[in-house]
């Protein structure tokens, strides 16, 4: 137990760096979008918001789904557990991550916030992008390198996607919680992503494989 904490410890200090300074890059970019929504004199931003959270949401599905089958694969070869690993580890954190965190800061930062399940509501956007997902943390290659492309990509699309269900489903003055929202989109990403990829799949490998695994660098 205390080795598994120790490793939790370990990945936690090495990806809350990027974690950082990409939901920083996202907030510049949502700053950019609401730039250019305010010259074109655009009422609807909430609504464009909403649009581009479900393309990132359903990429985030597809980067989480690859990184925690490829990262439970790689230290163990059973087909059916890799899936329902992948398939669980990405929709439940992913959910937690998009939207569960996001509506729960909104709720504290007093705005009355819009609760959007998107794999019940839209089965159809979701499920595919899990399946290919899955289907490439099988077959990428053996290598750590595959396995960080993918967590870290999906480390940029999360905090895309928390900040973007944040605006489109209730908070829309997002500009006078920013600070606020740095801290919160960054708990939305750092925990449940390296939930996801890392901490999620290595808990179901046996304990001797479990024991020579080696934190992601």
């Amino acid at each position: 137990m205390k080795k598994q904490i120790n490793h939790i410890i370990s990945e936690l200090e090495a990806h809350l760096p990027y974690t950082i300074f990409s939901v920083a890059f996202g907030i510049i970019l949502l700053g950019l979008l609401s730039f250019i929504s305010v010259l074109l004199n655009a009422d609807n931003f909430p609504k464009g918001a909403g649009l581009l959270f479900h393309v990132f949401h359903p990429m985030h599905m597809l980067f989480s789904a690859t990184a925690t089958t490829a990262m439970f694969w790689r230290h163990e070869k059973k087909l059916l557990k890799a899936v329902v690993i992948g398939f669980f580890g990405a929709v439940v954190v992913c959910g937690v991550s998009d939207i569960v965190i996001p509506f729960i800061a909104g709720t504290l930062l007093g705005v009355k916030m819009h609760l959007h399940i998107c794999i019940l509501e839209h089965p159809q956007i979701i499920l595919p992008f899990l399946a290919v997902g899955i289907f490439t943390g099988l077959i990428v290659p053996k290598t750590t390198k595959s396995t960080i492309f993918s967590h870290s990509t999906h480390v940029f699309i999360s905090s895309m996607a928390s900040i973007l269900y944040l605006i489109s489903f209730g908070l829309t003055e997002w500009v006078h919680h920013i600070g606020a929202v740095f801290i919160f989109i960054i708990l939305a990403v750092i925990v449940p992503c390296c939930t996801s990829d890392i901490i999620f799949p290595l808990l179901f490998l046996k304990d001797n494989k479990k024991n020579k695994s080696k934190p992601v660098e």
